[in-house]
């Protein structure tokens, strides 16, 4: 989105924690320019979360869920040059932000502490390696001999 990030900031701290229907009414009314862009973009995660309850047989209650994460980073920086008086030239920036939402489905038991992020692919378990020898006991057994060998 052509928009600096501390602008979309803004905006996405409004609807950080909340449920999806109260954020998408926060949205509605919030007078910012960003505001109809992230509209769009929580509601294109509402439908993949409704997708996925649908299609793919994954077990989600699309009324349960709220935006557990919504971040907007920098992208890359467009440079620009503006004329300035007797021949000059002033360099700006026109920023541009990467804005990403992330719903989450809190627990059926009522615990709110407890969620699953909708759409999360379960990573495997890393392998553990094999514990490394202690080395410096070869460091002294090396530092013995060299001395034995420089007398």
């Amino acid at each position: 989105m052509r928009v600096s990030p501390q602008k979309a900031r803004l905006v996405l701290d409004l609807i950080k924690g909340r449920r999806v229907e109260d954020a998408l009414n926060t949205l509605a009314f919030t007078k910012k320019r960003v505001a109809p862009t992230i509209e769009k973009l929580l509601r294109s995660a509402l439908e993949n979360a409704n997708y996925l309850s649908t299609e793919k047989g994954t077990d989600v209650d699309v009324d349960n869920l709220y935006v557990k994460r919504a971040v907007a980073n920098d992208g890359p920086r467009m440079k620009r040059i503006r004329p300035a008086p007797m021949g000059r030239a002033y360099r700006y920036v026109r920023r541009i932000s990467h804005i990403e939402i992330a719903l989450a489905e809190k627990n059926k038991n009522g615990n709110g502490n407890v969620a699953t992020v909708v759409g999360a692919e379960k990573a495997a378990a890393p392998a553990k390696r094999p514990a490394k020898k202690s080395s410096k006991k070869k460091m002294a057994a090396g530092k013995s001999k060299k001395k034995a060998v420089t007398k």
